[in-house]
């Protein structure tokens, strides 16, 4: 299990901070922000201050299965951290085995080493610390004016260390959605639109990329086997919350000749959630852009990475105003809700179609027939397009 390595001791230095830009959470979707801030220059000509901070050093606590399409992650300048790739995905029923070819190759890469690639394209200060909430705005102050204007539009969030306040603020810190409004409702598992993953990282080689449509592992969602160089992520997925993963885990590591080693998990949310609110901007996991059916959220984290980390630059450039910034970045999460959509109601057949092994193969041999599969993906991948970089 990964180690917390937020200062200590002496170390453990109080923090309160101004700066311009705050990034909350230093994996794929806040340093894919922070990388496209690196060359902004303000019209003073002065580079922005952007500050990052997370409860773990930067690619320290690994919580994904770590496959992206390989286009993206060349186009993002990170390939080095590619363990393996795969041209073809493999589907496995309890009977039947289908496989098909990716429009794209997948790859498996190694997180620590990704995070960090990510990170040396960006130009920012990084702080360990644990980010609390933002602190809340006395309505008595609401409308009384600030000693400095640009007090006005500064947002104040709490950390275990202490207070940090910019303008612009983001929250990359995943499904719990810590700088949520106060008045938005939480969402708490296993009574919310999350699913559950986990999964294992035995020592081992392999050269298939599977998937295992199988009710023992989950009746709603499915299990993997993904090899990554000198070990292999063997994991299932429950669409279904309440389905806990951790038995279906260890019997699919068994059927599979693993031994159940370097256990990871996490919630994943299935669900677009508001992109923007109270002037703070949501990215990754916070927004829900884990894409329903497929549960990839690499992807999704990087395109809208891009996508909010240029709408910041125009900002600090002096191209557009932070109100005119949270408009845009709203509506290019918003843009992508049909996608969203027709994927959920596809994820909720996974839940009547894995019961039953037979239709499930019948699903599967149809998905082969005409290069339908080869399609499916296609358009799949062509949601979020590596030409976006």
């Amino acid at each position: 299990m990964p180690v917390r390595a937020t200062k200590r001791g002496a170390e453990r230095t109080p923090l309160d901070i101004d700066c311009d830009v705050l990034i909350c959470g230093a994996s794929f979707a806040g340093l894919t922000v922070a990388r496209e801030l690196a060359a902004a220059t303000g019209p003073d000509g002065r580079r922005p201050d952007v500050v990052v901070v997370d409860r773990y050093e930067i690619g320290e606590r690994q919580t994904s299965a770590c496959a992206a399409p390989l286009p993206w992650l060349d186009a993002m300048g990170i390939a080095d951290a590619v363990r393996q790739t795969f041209p073809t995905v493999e589907a496995r029923t309890p009977r039947g085995r289908f496989s098909w070819r990716l429009p794209q190759p997948f790859a498996t890469f190694d997180y620590r080493l990704l995070c960090e690639l990510l990170a040396a394209q960006g130009d920012f200060r990084f702080e360990t610390a644990k980010v609390d909430g933002r602190q809340a705005i006395d309505p008595a102050d609401a409308h009384r004016p600030a000693d400095d204007p640009a007090d006005r539009d500064r947002i104040t969030v709490l950390t275990d260390r202490g207070p940090i306040r910019a303008p612009l603020v983001v929250d990359a810190l995943g499904w719990r959605r810590v700088l949520a409004p106060s008045d938005e409702a939480e969402i708490q598992p296993p009574d919310a639109f999350l699913s559950r993953g986990l999964e294992v990282h035995p020592s081992g080689t392999g050269d298939a990329f599977e998937l295992f449509l199988d009710r023992r592992y989950a009746p709603s969602g499915y299990g993997w086997s993904f090899p990554a160089g000198d070990e292999v992520r063997v994991g299932v997925g429950s669409f279904d919350p309440h389905h806990h993963v951790k038995d279906p885990t260890l019997q699919l590591a068994a059927d599979v000749g693993r031994e159940p080693h370097g256990y990871q998990g996490n919630w994943i949310p299935h669900r677009l959630r508001p992109a923007t609110g109270d002037g703070v901007f949501f990215v990754g996991d916070s927004a829900g852009h884990c894409l329903p059916l497929s549960a990839e959220g690499i992807r999704p984290a990087l395109f809208f990475g891009l996508a909010l980390g240029r709408e910041l630059r125009m900002v600090v450039e002096g191209r557009q105003t932070r109100e005119q910034a949270l408009r845009r970045y709203a509506a290019v999460s918003a843009r992508h809700e049909p996608a969203y959509t027709w994927l959920l109601r596809l994820q909720r057949s996974v839940g009547v179609i894995v019961p039953r092994e037979r239709l499930a193969r019948r699903v599967l041999s149809g998905l082969s027939r005409d290069g339908l599969a080869e399609r499916a993906w296609g358009r799949y991948l062509r949601l979020m397009p590596a030409t976006s970089v």
